[in-house]
């Protein structure tokens, strides 16, 4: 199964931009664009494929997760996460975090937000997790730069890909504690999804694979090879393909883990994030296409 192009989205003044993630929100039916460069997100209608609205106030916005209604936005700039109403399109709270936050992930159900920030010269990388509704919160240091992260289906183990080294940080949920530390075969860890009825991760990494592993103990079930730096990596539940965005020359490799076949669809340098609707539409976010190249599984 292929990809092709059916459309492009058109997104204001994206002129020699920076996207970063995206997320669908499946209650509101709508697409969420960490747009970087201009300190704002752009919010898709996925059924009408049109640009809805420009939120603005997100310094250097940057991961972006979504679920039942509820949007969580990283604010590399602000050192803050914003916590949006997807439907209202309005902010409900926003939290301080640590130095320069990027990776998210929520667990709706426990009203919880789970913040991976990279640090600087004077601050290490550390993990939070937040309490939306409450004033708790955990934290634990990194022993490297954190990239993206997931959640198991119940929202008990989170799973964190870390740059180097490239190991994906395994910890309990809301504490942080029985960490675990599980080495990858291939250096930079960066990108990471979850098949969550087969119980595998999928991280791409920087020096050119996708590995899959299992996620009780890490067990390495398999590694493919990609065609350059990869950045934002899906699942699609309904296909059984993992997308991989990767910048440089600008493409999205689909990998068939159940029987290994890989195809790649070109489409422009410096788009490097996408966004999964299932069951079966992908958004790649490319500066060059001005806005949001949409494609589809075929």
């Amino acid at each position: 199964m292929s990809l092709k192009a059916v459309g492009v989205i058109d997104i204001p003044d994206s002129t020699g931009t920076l996207f970063d993630h995206g997320a669908f929100e499946p209650r509101s039916r709508r697409v969420f664009v960490a747009h970087t460069a201009r300190d704002r997100i752009e919010v898709i209608d996925h059924d009408t494929s049109r640009h809805l609205t420009t939120l603005h106030g997100f310094p250097e916005a940057a991961g972006v997760v979504a679920d039942d209604g509820q949007v969580l936005i990283t604010n590399r700039g602000a050192a803050g996460l914003a916590w949006i109403d997807a439907h209202a399109l309005e902010t409900r709270a926003v939290f301080d975090t640590g130095v320069r936050p990027n990776g998210v992930a929520i667990v709706s159900r426990m009203k919880l937000a789970v913040v991976a920030c990279i640090g600087d010269k004077t601050h290490g990388p550390v993990l939070q997790v937040l309490d939306l509704e409450g004033h708790q919160r955990w934290a634990i240091d990194l022993p490297g730069q954190p990239r993206w992260c997931v959640t198991d289906v119940t929202g008990a183990r989170l799973f964190l890909a870390i740059r180097d080294p490239s190991i994906v940080l395994v910890a309990r949920l809301p504490e942080l504690d029985e960490v675990q530390h599980w080495t990858l075969p291939s250096a930079g860890a960066h990108g990471i999804d979850i098949d969550h009825q087969a119980s595998r991760l999928y991280i791409a990494c920087d020096s050119g694979s996708l590995v899959e592993l299992e996620t009780i103990a890490g067990k390495i079930c398999g590694e493919w090879p990609l065609a350059g730096v990869p950045d934002a990596t899906f699942f699609n539940p309904a296909s059984g393909l993992v997308h991989v965005a990767i910048g440089k020359p600008g493409l999205v490799q689909s990998v068939n883990p159940c029987t290994g076949a890989s195809t790649q669809f070109m489409t422009a340098t410096g788009a490097k994030t996408t966004a999964l609707v299932p069951p079966d539409s992908l958004y790649v976010f490319s500066p060059t296409h001005l806005g949001a190249l949409a494609l589809v599984e075929a």
